[in-house]
């Protein structure tokens, strides 16, 4: 049985006349006799009672497997738009990874307008370092990343969405916060709250050699996982911190935030991928991304 038996199975059915379904299909009336009978030998049982050459009448079996016809159409069609809307990226499931850091500005735009857009997409996010979600992105276990370069793994394929200054955080009361740009030198004798290298070695090395170019030795008196903590740890007046400039967007009491003084070395968060599994949906999302960059730019 094909596709076709059951379309022209349900036109002779609705117009219960040979002559009459053989123009609705656009088709000879001799072939189309000749299918059915074909469907009918197929099935074992009669479907039509012949009145005449022409016209028909459906039988008790008939009658039942139009319904039948109709339901399995409809599940052919909604079976074809389905499939159509996934494969251009319409619906299904998008993993993301990100970092900490990158929440704190651009990724939540980017998600809420992508989500107004695709609503049939569903959005899993995963918290994770810069390198686990290079070996995510090695496992299949998501399809995109907002990460950190560089990158270890240089098979990877990545586009930087946002480029941002290290700034100090400070205690509102500390007596440097009077400034308006702070030196690094300055920051010397200052307990100084850091996260541990290995989950953002770029990052880390990036504050580290600030210090480095004046031959200094940072003065660490804290480490903490979660950026968040860290501004609590400022606020608390543990010490003072250097953070990307997103980070003001936390606005947390007691603590504010200052430029510091000559060139000040750049972050840069990026989108990151594996090209030869890219989905539609993640293409739909690259691209989505780079218009919401250009037109954010434009602004």
């Amino acid at each position: 049985m094909e596709l076709r038996h059951l379309r022209y199975f349900i036109a002779v059915a609705e117009e219960l006349h040979f002559t009459n379904a053989a123009q609705r299909l656009h088709i000879a009336q001799p072939p189309l006799s000749q299918q059915l009978q074909q469907l009918e030998a197929e099935i074992g049982v009669k479907l039509f009672h012949r009145k005449t050459k022409r016209q028909v009448q459906l039988t008790e079996a008939g009658k039942v497997f139009l319904q039948e016809a109709y339901g399995l159409l409809q599940q052919l069609e909604t079976a074809v738009a389905l499939t159509q809307r996934i494969g251009k990226g319409q619906t299904g499931q998008l993993r993301i990874g990100f970092t900490s850091l990158a929440i704190y500005d651009l990724l939540p735009l980017i998600l809420r307008e992508f989500r107004q857009q695709f609503l049939e997409v569903e959005l899993v996010l995963l918290e994770l370092t810069t390198s686990q979600q290079e070996q995510a992105l090695k496992d299949s276990r998501i399809h995109l990343g907002f990460a950190h370069p560089p990158l270890v793994d240089n098979t990877l394929s990545y586009s930087c969405i946002q480029s941002e200054s290290l700034v100090v955080a400070l205690p509102s009361t500390h007596s440097l916060a009077q400034k308006e740009h702070i030196s690094v030198e300055s920051l010397l004798s200052e307990p100084l709250i850091m996260f541990p290298r290995y989950l953002a070695p770029g990052l880390y090395d990036l504050v580290m050699g600030l210090f480095q170019k004046g031959d200094f030795k940072p003065h660490i008196v804290q480490e903490a996982i979660q950026m968040q903590t860290i501004i609590g740890l400022v606020s608390a007046q543990i010490g003072v911190a250097i953070v990307p400039f997103s980070l003001h967007n936390l606005q947390r009491s007691g603590v504010v935030y200052r430029p510091i003084i000559g060139q000040v070395p750049v972050i840069e968060t990026a989108l990151i991928w594996k090209q030869d599994s890219l989905t539609a949906i993640a293409e739909n999302f690259l691209q989505f991304t780079q218009k919401f960059i250009d037109k954010n730019l434009q602004i």
